[in-house]
């Protein structure tokens, strides 16, 4: 199983201005590195999370055809199934009709059951289920503990900007980070 991203966010967020007023900065000769902190931010509480937070593009690509027919996206929110995608043992590369699979994106992790499997898988990558995830095209979507988890570490990262040895350590994530996208972390029992 391998998650492709196919479309970047066209946003962030978290936005310059919100970094700036958080850090209390009132001059622009650093916004391309606050612009940097913010995007490794969003990609850091992402990561942590499995969560995609502003609307993106993606592909999941799988060897084999779930046994059980139902397939989990490891990746929250999904707000829609784009399409599914087999490919046959030669590479022939046909869709799967919408009326013969059901989606559930409302679970965590979502996921879709088909009513039936594909005669013949091409050895690798036979299936590709393109999707779009986030909570929204805006950053007023995303939730406030989120949005201030990513301002938690602009500050950080923006105050701790050298190198640090072991002996300095930890300065790689601020107090109180955990806390804030506990909530949003995904659980296994």
């Amino acid at each position: 199983m391998t998650l492709i991203k196919t479309v970047e966010p066209s946003i962030e967020p978290v936005t310059l201005a919100q970094a700036k007023a958080h850090l209390r900065l009132d001059h622009s000769s650093e916004d391309d590195l606050l612009s940097g902190l913010v995007r490794a931010a969003r990609e850091e509480v992402e990561r942590a999370t499995g969560m995609a937070l502003v609307e993106q593009g993606w592909r999941l690509v799988l060897d084999t055809w779930p046994r059980n027919h139902v397939v989990m996206i490891p990746l929250h929110p999904v707000r829609e199934i784009v399409s599914v995608t087999v490919y046959g043992p030669d590479g022939e590369a046909s869709l799967v009709n919408p009326a013969s699979y059901q989606g559930d994106i409302v679970s965590r992790p979502a996921r879709i059951r088909f009513a039936t499997a594909p005669v013949a898988l091409r050895g690798m990558n036979g299936v590709e289920i393109d999707f779009v995830a986030g909570f929204g095209e805006v950053g007023t979507d995303v939730p406030d503990l989120l949005q201030r988890a990513i301002l938690l570490l602009v500050a950080h990262w923006y105050e701790f900007r050298t190198a640090f040895g072991p002996k300095d350590q930890p300065v790689d994530y601020p107090g109180g980070y955990d806390r804030l996208i506990a909530p949003f972390r995904s659980r296994r029992l």
